[in-house]
């Protein structure tokens, strides 16, 4: 089957060489901008007469191709604006059309802009790395625009992400790491990205003043390689601009939330513009002794060299201080109420990380077909932690709590080249991505020794046992022992990646796409040195390659209508080796996915349905057997026979339904499980001790129990968000709205093997929390408030059996801002 997908992966993308026909059309090329001369990025361009549309891009430029001699009107739109038409008689020559411009001014396009939850099957978005509309895409993509962030007035990525349907949090751990699952798979580090380039969120990014967050779902591998197959997840930051603005708020909430926010923007000349925004938060929290302080800044500059070409450089800073916090831990491996305001860490503990991204991003246009993007980026993600972990407690509610320091600092490069150019071949329109990439990390981790009260030097060491049921005991005895690093380790990852891709538009209802990436990524030899001695050992490098296609077809029977078939695949790197103890190959991971992107009401309502279905396999287990045909116990020689599935269903809406009536909603279903594993295998072998030679003892191997949800994924999600700003009267510019989040049931603790007697599954139940919110704009000032779980839910994300994090109570928001 892969065979045959590359064969005629191959076959499309050669068929591109293949001489161009000729015919009497003409292209014709247009720019709009807004009153006050700026350009007018993604207002819909229709061609009356000839059934074409197109959108201008982020310069305000559009193309309409392949038009026959003839006269027709050109008609500019968007929700919120006043149409503008213009006649023109088209030859057979290129038409360049004299500038359009709408009635508004730039900051009232964009206030028209972000004020509605607008279709996301329209535009392009930056993880597509090519201006293909999502509609022409055989992929689920979603967008959550600014103005669901600051209606909702998020905060984090993680509040973000509940708009998205099939993503889910799965865990928290220590509330140092959002971890999230999309499709049945942990996003994990290699996922989530910022303006395109991969990011850390160790230390919960900035999320309040972001323009949108973007989420391809499904495998991503042919865009960014070594990913994982649930989504790829991109945070855009906002931009500088050529008008002069900004605006100024400031947030409080419960537990003495604090918050300050600034975005200034402006034109330094004709050439070159600017913006500036920065945060800084102070808060407590609903737990017992945890605090945050954080401070943000995200400076961006936009040079403009030349009418087709212009060079974005982004950078941000996050310093971020807040208390490490695994929750109520868990008493027997269960889950008990004993207030979820308890705080069981030590008094000291703490957690300090600092992020610093830089971007560079240089795009050129040679002409209005072909145009190349260059990406530069840096970023250095530094982790301080100490504190106690793993409370688990016994039946009466002790539970140790031993020390754990991290001290981490990482540094991440990545390089992007992309050409992206549309051009014709015997009548069919192609639009062609041609891309190179390559990241490096270098992440250099310490581990410690801890000196006890007695001044001796220890490996591990009890903080104090605490009493969950006894608050007396959580303080313990406020010491705080010295940590002395006593190793040093650098862990070197590169990788490396070229791929092609192309849209073919066979006829204006069906188009194919199809692409293929290369990837090579080396786990260079980690070394590590000890402090003491200089002494310094190393682990064997590991090199991994894998070929990524994609195949998809869409058919489109109605302007507003898409339905595709897509198949694609990504690739899991391994771990240990197999039994001749060769290091094993990467598992191919096989996802295949169908949907239906539906637009109604011109465009003010979006509603998307998709299924799919990912299989591994040859997921690693435990081999059997040795190379000697023996009974095998060592869990690092693997074999790579096992099978993982995961299906679901996912439909989202959105769309600004009537004027200040704004929808977002969707909702998923997965089930993420083994299906076939290795079945229990019992072996009788040579066990001789020195009293009796003759001694044997069992061993029993075992798969994992098959057909049983995997932890960390989520049975169901649905989100609801409707708000409604009233646009004229009295009461003009009250707005009024309601959020709703459902959790469905999931897993914490751990899958068990078949020969488990006990099993360690910690089931959780679903919740619903509802959000209430109510504001007023008058002019430049805008007043919002909020109340989140209205109902007061208690519920809990869980880290295997020790990180249990209740959610937050009922809780009070307000947002006060000034634009200018």
């Amino acid at each position: 089957m892969r065979r045959f997908i590359l064969s005629f992966f191959m076959a499309m993308l050669l068929f591109g060489n293949a001489s161009i026909a000729q015919q009497a059309t003409s292209n014709i090329q247009g720019t709009v901008k807004t009153a006050d001369g700026t350009p007018a990025p993604f207002v819909t361009i229709t061609l009356k007469g000839a059934n074409k549309h197109t959108q201008t891009d982020e310069q305000g430029n559009f193309v309409l191709k392949n038009v026959s001699a003839g006269s027709y009107v050109v008609r500019v739109s968007a929700i919120g604006i006043k149409a503008v038409e213009v006649p023109i008689t088209l030859s057979t020559t290129e038409y360049r059309m004299a500038t359009i411009t709408i009635a508004e001014s730039a900051s009232q396009l964009a206030e028209v802009t972000v004020s509605g939850y607008k279709s996301t099957n329209k535009k392009p978005v930056v993880l597509g790395k090519v201006a293909i509309a999502p509609r022409d895409l055989p992929q689920a993509v979603q967008v959550i625009p600014t103005q669901v962030i600051q209606d909702q007035q998020a905060d984090r990525l993680g509040d973000i992400m509940k708009n998205v349907n099939g993503v889910a949090l799965g865990a928290n751990r220590g509330s140092v790491g959002e971890n999230f699952y999309a499709r049945g798979y942990s996003l994990g580090s290699n996922n989530v990205f910022k303006n395109g380039a991969r990011t850390s969120i160790g230390g919960s990014p900035e999320a309040s003043t972001l323009e949108s967050v973007e989420v391809l779902k499904g495998s991503a591998a042919l865009l960014y390689g070594g990913v994982t197959g649930g989504a790829v997840v991109n945070m855009v930051t906002k931009k500088p601009k050529f008008t002069t603005g900004g605006e100024v708020a400031f947030r409080t909430g419960s537990y003495d939330q604090y918050k300050g926010i600034v975005d200034v923007y402006g034109p330094v000349d004709d050439k070159v513009a600017f913006r500036l925004i920065g945060t800084t938060e102070k808060a407590g929290s609903f737990r017992d002794n945890v605090s945050s302080n954080r401070f943000y800044i995200n400076p961006s500059i936009l040079y403009k060299a030349g009418q087709h070409t212009e060079v974005l450089f982004q950078a941000d800073y996050l310093k971020s201080n807040f208390t490490p916090d695994f929750g109520v831990g868990s008493v027997n491996s269960q889950i008990v109420d004993f207030g979820r305001e308890k705080f069981l860490n030590t008094p000291w503990a703490y957690n300090h990380t600092n992020t610093a991204t830089m971007q560079l991003n240089a795009k050129h246009e040679f002409s209005t077909d072909w145009s190349m993007n260059v990406i530069g980026s840096y970023q250095s993600y530094g982790r301080d932690y100490y504190g106690a972990e793993r409370i688990q407690a016994n039946t009466q509610g002790i539970a140790t709590r031993n020390l754990s320091r991290a001290k981490t600092q990482e540094y991440t490069y990545n390089q992007q080249v992309n050409l992206t150019g549309k051009f014709d071949v015997f009548g069919i329109k192609n639009t062609l991505l041609v891309g190179l990439d390559a990241d490096q990390s270098r992440v250099t981790s310490n581990a410690f020794n801890y000196r006890n009260q007695a001044g001796q030097l220890v490996s591990t060491l009890n903080y104090g046992d605490v009493n969950v049921f006894d608050p007396s005991t959580y303080e313990g005895n406020g010491f705080t022992p010295e940590s002395i690093a006593i190793s040093r380790t650098l862990t070197p990852v590169y990788r490396y990646g070229a791929f092609v891709q192309n849209l073919f538009e066979i006829t204006n209802n069906f188009k194919v796409l199809a692409g293929i990436r290369y990837t090579d990524q080396k786990n260079a030899s980690a070394s590590t040195t000890v402090l003491a001695n200089g002494k310094t050992t190393q682990t064997n490098a590991k090199f991994d390659d894998a070929f990524s296609p994609k195949l998809g077809m869409v058919y489109q029977p109605f302007k507003q209508t898409s339905a595709y078939v897509s198949y694609a695949n990504n690739f899991i790197v391994n771990t240990g080796t197999d039994i001749y103890l060769q290091a094993l190959p990467p598992s191919v991971v096989d996802q295949f996915e169908a949907g239906i992107k539906n637009d109604f009401f011109k465009g003010r309502l979006s509603a998307n349905v998709t299924y799919y279905k990912i299989i591994n396999n040859n997921i690693a287990q435990t081999a059997e057997l040795d190379v000697n045909g023996n009974p095998n116990s060592d869990t690092n020689i693997k074999q790579l026979n096992g099978q993982t599935t995961s299906d679901g269903f996912e439909f989202d809406l959105s769309g600004n339904i009537l004027p200040g009536l704004n929808l977002i909603a969707g909702y998923s279903y997965n089930f993420m499980r083994y299906t076939n594993t290795a079945p229990v295998t019992t072996y009788t072998v040579p066990a001789p001790t020195s009293s009796n030679p003759n001694a044997t003892k069992v061993v029993t191997l075992a798969g994992m129990i098959e057909d049983v949800r995997l932890v960390g994924t989520t049975k169901n999600t649905a989100n609801a968000t409707v708000f409604y700003t009233v646009q004229s009267g009295k009461v003009k510019g009250l707005k009024l709205g309601a959020s709703a989040f459902y959790t469905g049931s999931r897993n914490g603790g751990w899958n068990d093997n078949k020969a488990a007697t006990t099993l360690r599954l910690i089931p959780l139940k679903a919740f619903t929390t509802v959000d209430l919110s109510a504001g007023y704009t008058l002019r430049k000032i805008s007043l919002l408030a909020k109340i989140s779980n209205l109902t007061n839910e208690l519920n809990y994300f869980v880290h295997e059996n020790y990180s249990v994090n209740p959610i937050a109570p009922r809780q009070f928001l307000t947002t006060v801002a000034y634009k200018f």
